[in-house]
């Protein structure tokens, strides 16, 4: 591996579970549809709520780059978004991994929202 997760090297028994499934999943902001895929990346892991990571190009919703980062050992660098939908704009209200450590590369292009969302997986 050429970028491994240091988180995962410091604590191994950290579980987090990628599943790439044929299982649709939508993203809708009280009603309005912010977007719709059977390609999505839903990650479990240890002590967080499940989340849906969706394509990118999935998204039906307006996603404005933030100034906002975090950084997350097992994951990597996290950049935010606003997003509008339904005449709103919620402040960094969805992420993604742009670059992720090789153990979730599989997050690469895709973006998760927050529980201002309603997120149907299935």
């Amino acid at each position: 591996m050429s970028n491994p997760a240091p988180g995962f090297q410091s604590r191994p028994d950290h579980e987090i579970l990628l599943d790439t499934g044929p299982d649709t999943v939508s993203v809708t902001l009280n009603g309005t549809p912010v977007a719709m895929t059977s390609t999505a990346v839903v990650l479990r892991e240890d002590g967080y709520p499940v989340r849906a990571y969706v394509p990118k190009g999935d998204i039906m919703a307006t996603l404005v780059p933030t100034a906002k980062t975090t950084h997350c050992p097992f994951k990597g660098d996290t950049v935010y978004f606003d997003v509008e939908a339904g005449g709103e704009r919620l402040e960094n209200a969805a992420w993604a991994y742009d670059h992720p450590y090789d153990e979730m590369t599989a997050l690469a292009g895709h973006v998760a929202f927050d529980d201002r969302f309603t997120v149907t997986i299935g």
